[in-house]
């Protein structure tokens, strides 16, 4: 770098940087009001955690009150909190009176080591979803898009339904690993594999669909020319989709440390989300407060070294201006699409139709946990209702929510985005936020309601479309065609309508529709809590939270709900793959 460029991208930090500093400080403050935003007395709730104590007098409210310094208010408290932290002291439970930081270092030291695990299973899983395009395009042999189904089957896999599978076969009937516990590298292997399958399917199809953009670069055709190896047309071809994909880690696979609470519960796995959760509910300010910071240094660290990669990877030409923009080449859609997308559409008419000529709320103790038969055909739940009636009338409920949320969420990600030195610092921030911590805060606002758990998840649900947008922006902001279309006097409204968006916003609606199947569940999540759908309400995602104990007794009951999640993200990949092959 010259001397004359050093300046200004040294001030071309300072956004970013500023950007961190302030969702911090908002996001720290945040949590310091939750015992005061939530609307319950937060000696009650603490007293509560303390000792189960239900009735507790007024006398014993106000010496935990006078304990705790409550009447001093939440940013009183914050500051303490704060002025302890340079010396390593970050307060005492208000649960347990243990220190806060020993807590807090163990519960990290859990939750990386679980990701890193995760982190391998998901390298592999993405590696085996994007092979065959790796093969077909480093031979000159690709002609058929991917149809997509691999990716979209795996992906819609719920994560703690998977668990309890896992934890079931491998586990207890075959007793290959730990079923339960945190003993030694044994025990992290069924909880990786958990969060892993899911996460690599998402980020392997993303990279499927980009990689046949750089197999139709004209360096790969040159490669392949003069006789070149596949392998080294394959490794280069991976270092050019790699850089647009890398963002992905931070929301998809980093973010594990604080939401994997369902499989951490499922395993008892002492992990930094689940201490976080059990803080939030027992209002442990000063554990939730340095679990929060905790989060927030690992998602700014992560992000820089992240985007340090991606700059490595892309080198030189991205710093030139002299980058090559990625065009997908015209692929035939397979011949079987079609077919899938029917099936897929006509299984859902069929259940929905049917489900809804039942009575979802019908209660009969005397048919708990039934088998499918004619007359329950998906079988009946753990209070005696036909679960083909609730998965019917949870049909449009579940899609229509998810729908709405996964476009809010797209579109506020696609916003940001394109002011990335801005937004690079609340992404990092907001990416390993769980959304059930989300949840509390506006659930202290709003009260518990669907509504306020679809904010909750908006709230931290734009992070990897943000992510995803910087990245493809800053790569097609740098390629050639744009300063020629400068240099031809073209303005930024019409380099953002014939450019930039038409680069991004194809990619930004395929993580779109993989993701779709994880909005569900993270909306089933918060209802599950009392933040959401409250029940006896019909919904998909609570259908599976609902019935996952009785998964091994009567797995039927999580089959159904599971079948529809798992064929509706396949109908939502395949046709936007039949619309893309019109398209083009």
């Amino acid at each position: 770098m010259s001397v004359a460029h050093a300046p200004a991208a040294r001030l071309s930090l300072w956004p970013a940087a500023a950007g961190r500093l302030l969702a911090a400080v908002a996001l720290l403050g945040a949590v310091a009001l939750l015992p005061w935003l939530s609307g319950a007395d937060p000696a009650r709730t603490v007293l509560r955690a303390r000792s189960a104590d239900q009735n507790p007098t007024p006398a014993e409210l106000a010496v935990v009150r006078e304990q705790l310094g409550l009447d001093e208010g939440p940013f009183v408290h914050l500051a303490h909190w704060l002025g302890g932290l340079p010396r390593g002291d970050a307060g005492v439970s208000w649960v347990s009176g243990e220190a806060v930081m020993p807590q807090v270092g163990a519960a990290l030291s859990v939750s990386l080591t679980l990701m890193l695990g995760a982190f391998v299973v998901t390298a592999v899983v993405a590696a085996v979803v994007c092979a065959r395009t790796m093969f077909l395009g480093s031979r000159r042999r690709l002609r058929q898009d991917c149809a997509g189904t691999t990716a979209a089957v795996l992906a819609a896999l719920p994560k703690f339904l998977l668990a309890a599978v896992l934890a079931t076969v491998c586990g207890v009937w075959w007793g290959w690993f730990p079923s339960s516990g945190w003993e030694g590298p044994q025990s992290m292997v069924l909880p990786s594999l958990a969060l892993g399958i899911p996460s690599g399917a998402m980020l392997g199809g993303l990279l499927d669909q980009a990689l046949p953009a750089a197999f139709h670069e004209p360096w790969a055709r040159t490669a392949y020319a003069v006789g070149l190896p596949p392998g080294h047309i394959a490794r280069n071809a991976l270092r050019r989709t790699l850089p647009g994909m890398l963002p992905q880690l931070l929301p998809t696979v980093v973010a594990l440390v604080g939401g994997a609470v369902a499989v951490e519960k499922i395993f008892n796995i002492p992990g930094l989300g689940r201490l976080a959760l059990e803080a939030a509910v027992a209002q442990d300010l000063p554990v939730l407060q340095t679990a929060t910071l905790a989060l927030i240094l690992l998602g700014v660290s992560a992000g820089v070294l992240i985007n340090a990669l991606r700059h490595a990877l892309l080198g030189r030409p991205l710093r030139d201006g002299a980058l090559p923009a990625l065009h997908r080449p015209p692929l035939i859609p397979p011949r079987s699409l079609r077919w899938i997308t029917a099936a897929c559409a006509l299984t859902l008419v069929a259940l929905v139709t049917a489900g809804l000529l039942r009575d979802p709320l019908q209660v009969d103790t005397m048919a708990r946990l039934l088998s499918p038969s004619l007359e329950h055909p998906l079988g009946t739940d753990a209070l005696g209702r036909d679960l083909l009636a609730r998965l019917g009338h949870g049909a449009v409920r579940t899609a229509g929510v998810a729908l709405a949320v996964t476009t809010l969420s797209a579109v506020i990600g696609l916003l940001l985005g394109m002011a990335p030195r801005a937004s690079a610092g609340p992404t990092e921030v907001v990416s390993t936020l769980p959304a059930v911590l989300a949840g509390l805060l506006i659930a202290g606002v709003t009260g518990p309601s669907v509504w306020g758990a679809a904010c909750a998840v908006c709230a931290v649900g734009w992070s990897p479309y943000a992510a995803q947008t910087a990245a493809l922006l800053e790569q097609e902001r740098a390629s050639g065609h744009i300063a020629a279309s400068v240099a031809l006097g073209a303005g930024r409204p019409h380099l953002l309508r014939r450019h930039l968006l038409p680069a991004v916003v194809p990619a930004l609606l395929r993580n779109a529709l993989l993701r779709l199947p994880t909005t569900v569940l993270v909306l089933a999540s918060l209802g599950f809590l009392g933040l959401g759908e409250q029940p006896p309400t019909p919904e998909w995602g609570r259908l599976l939270s609902e019935n996952q104990p009785y998964a091994e007794l009567a797995p039927w009951t999580v089959l159904g709900p599971a079948a529809a999640l798992v064929v509706l993200s396949v109908l939502a990949v395949t046709g936007s793959v039949l619309g893309r092959g019109k398209g083009e």
